[in-house]
């Protein structure tokens, strides 16, 4: 059996006006926020499904499917948490996740160090096992026409 197991997630939403920007369980200061269920904070949902990909458990579709009127409205953290107890209960702890934001707008310098914060207390961790970049599609495709956002994270795990 390893001890180590490494998972990879993704997630793009598009923007929708009229809604909250959540990120990594941070409010966000931008005009539109991102389409979805939950709070569809892409960012938590893409550490979600790195965590549940190193477990080989699937993904945040099967656990936490958008057609359920429970998760309606949630925050992302409560999947973070819930995918956390699950590793923990399979006897697995993170050694880190490292996450990037690809995005034309908003700027998230400003957010980032809040976001890992928020992200690692809810995961349980350091700040410094938490990772976040922010970089642009420099105008390319249809985040660079700023239609929406897209997180990817990859995440290490140990017995």
């Amino acid at each position: 059996m390893t001890s180590f197991r490494i998972g990879q997630g993704m997630d793009i939403h598009p923007f929708a006006m009229d809604r909250p920007l959540v990120l990594g369980g941070v409010q966000i200061d931008y005009p539109k926020g991102l389409d979805g269920h939950s709070d569809a904070d892409a960012l938590s949902h893409a550490i979600c499904d790195a965590l549940l990909g190193a477990l080989s458990l699937g993904d945040m579709g099967q656990h936490f499917p958008d057609t359920d009127p429970q998760w309606k409205g949630k925050s992302s953290l409560c999947f973070v948490d819930h995918v956390v107890r699950l590793l923990k209960e399979k006897g697995w702890q993170i050694s880190n996740v490292d996450s990037t934001i690809l995005t034309q707008e908003p700027i998230l310098r400003p957010y980032i160090e809040m976001m890992r914060e928020k992200l690692a207390a809810t995961m349980r961790l350091e700040k410094d096992q938490v990772s976040i970049k922010a970089t642009r599609p420099e105008k390319l495709g249809a985040l660079g026409r700023k239609e929406g956002l897209l997180a990817l994270a990859t995440a290490l795990i140990f017995r």
